[in-house]
Formats: C-alpha cells, sequence, structure tokens
C-alpha cells in the first residue's frame, strides 16, 4: 500500500526517533513537515535526507510548549500543504529541563515535563484534525512503563506526562472514530543509535557509561530479541500505523521493545530462561 502524496508533521523530528521516523515514511513518498526547536543543521539534513528518497517537504521551527508557536506550526502547514495526513507527536525536551528525582524537581521541571508531552498533544490532535482528511492518522510517541512502574527516579516529570499522554490517545480515539481518524501511541524500548550521530532516543543524551551498560543489560537477555532498538524500528511501526490496512485499529499503545516489555522483573533471566 503506497503512502505516496500523503502529508505529514512530526515533531521532533530533526533528531533521533523523529528523523527516524522522517526517514521512513519519505520513502514510501510522505511529504514531510519536519519540526525543530534548537537544531536547524539538523533539520535541514533530515529534510536533506528526506529528499534523496524522493519525497519533499518544509522545516518548521517552533516550541512545542507555547501553545502560540503550536497554532502558527499548523498555520504553515496549511499554508504549505493544504492538508495534513499524518501527525506524529514526538517531540521532547533535553534532560536538564525536567530530569530530577521526585523529592528534588521543581515546579517549572514538573510543567515542562507536561506541557511538551500532555498539553502538546492536546493541542496537536485538536489543530491535526482541523486539518486532517478522513482516513488520518495521529500518533504519539509514549513510553507506556512511566504509568505503571516508579523506578526511574529522575523520569518522574516526563513519566507522569507520559501517562497522561497514554490517556490522551484514548479520548482522541473515541472523539476521532467516526471519521476514520486513527489515534495511536507507540512505547518504544530502548533506542539507540550508532556513536557520534544525531540517531537514537533518550538513552543518546545519557553518558557513554550508562549507554554501555543498559546495552549490555538488553543484550543479556532483557530484550528477547537481544538487542536495543533504533530510531528506523520506530519509523517501520509508525509506518504500518499509517497503512490503509490498520484503519481499524485505534486507541492503542504499541510496544515496539523487541519484547521487553513482556519480561518479569521478579525472576532472574536463567530461571525464564528455563
Amino acid at each position: 500500500m503506497s503512502l505516496k502524496g500523503k502529508f505529514a508533521l512530526i515533531t521532533g523530528s530533526s533528531r533521533g526517533i523523529g528523523r527516524g521516523i522522517a526517514l521512513k515514511l519519505a520513502e514510501h513518498g510522505v511529504k514531510i513537515a519536519i519540526h525543530y526547536y534548537k537544531h536547524q543543521e539538523a533539520a535541514n539534513d533530515t529534510l536533506a535526507k528526506a529528499r534523496e528518497h524522493g519525497a519533499n517537504g518544509l522545516v518548521i521551527q517552533g516550541d512545542v510548549t507555547r501553545p502560540e508557536d503550536i497554532r502558527r506550526m499548523f498555520d504553515r502547514v496549511q499554508s504549505e500543504f493544504g492538508a495534513l495526513d499524518i501527525f506524529v507527536n514526538n517531540a521532547r525536551p533535553d534532560l536538564a529541563a525536567f530530569y530530577r528525582p521526585p523529592l528534588d524537581i521543581t515546579p517549572d521541571q514538573w510543567q515542562m515535563a507536561l506541557d511538551s508531552q500532555a498539553r502538546a498533544f492536546l493541542l496537536g490532535a485538536q489543530a491535526s484534525s482541523r486539518l486532517m482528511r478522513d482516513g488520518g492518522r495521529i500518533i504519539a510517541i509514549t513510553y507506556s512503563p512511566s504509568g505503571r512502574t516508579g523506578s526511574w527516579q529522575p523520569w518522574v516529570g516526563m513519566g507522569a506526562a507520559k501517562a497522561a499522554l497514554d490517556a490522551l490517545v484514548r479520548y482522541f480515539a473515541v472523539a476521532l472514530a467516526r471519521r476514520g481518524v486513527t489515534v495511536n501511541g507507540i512505547s518504544p524500548g530502548g533506542v539507540l543509535g550508532a556513536p557520534n550521530t544525531i540517531e537514537g532516543g533518550v538513552l543518546a543524551t545519557l553518558p557513554s557509561e550508562v549507554q554501555r551498560a543498559v546495552q549490555a543489560w538488553h543484550e543479556s537477555g532483557w530484550t528477547p530479541m537481544g538487542r536495543l532498538g533504533t530510531p528506523a524500528d520506530i519509523g517501520n511501526a509508525v509506518m504500518l500505523l499509517c497503512m490503509d490496512e490498520a484503519s481499524f485499529i485505534t486507541g492503542q499503545i504499541l510496544h515496539v521493545d523487541g519484547g521487553a516489555s513482556v519480561m518479569d522483573p521478579v525472576f532472574p533471566l536463567d530461571i525464564q530462561r528455563g
């Protein structure tokens, strides 16, 4: 099934997971609005790579924690594209903006996390639905363990924001179902690109010794497939949800993690393996 000729806006698509999504959709002929906040050079590079795949597009700057910037982004999309078929809510602030444990996080850091996820998705889903043709796709990049775990202590602000994001996916799925617009979330596991590149998820922003430890942990078996994910893995999942064949899938959170989410943390790996 071809996606050729469709229009997409992907927030946070200059680098990392967003870039992987943009390039995967571009491979299938989707015209991409590449959003960035700070990294214009990376956004331009992503657009250049998309054009190598034969897909055109544009670059849009904006701060997704500011409602006026979100409005401006969608106004630009309407002006350039005239319509929208795919909206992917992916952007998140740098770790320093929110990465503090529960007893230390400030109200401003807490608000930054919530505004960048739950409020940005709320406003983005509203705006995209007004531009979206029937049968469109709205996808949130989330992290669903946030709603049921508390062990990653400095993630508390983003964890709460991602839990709210998961809830909004379900509400918008119901609100837009009659139009055939599907709303789903994708929950990546660990995602790490090649060293010294602009690829990778949140892991790529952590110290190198932490990255190595996480990689070894998952390769040892805590991810059954024995590896971390890549931005292209997440792009593949987005592409699948955008196909016509996925038109009856809505309100769901899809785990794209090599099976990590089905592992039982109570038992050591040797016992689980039998």
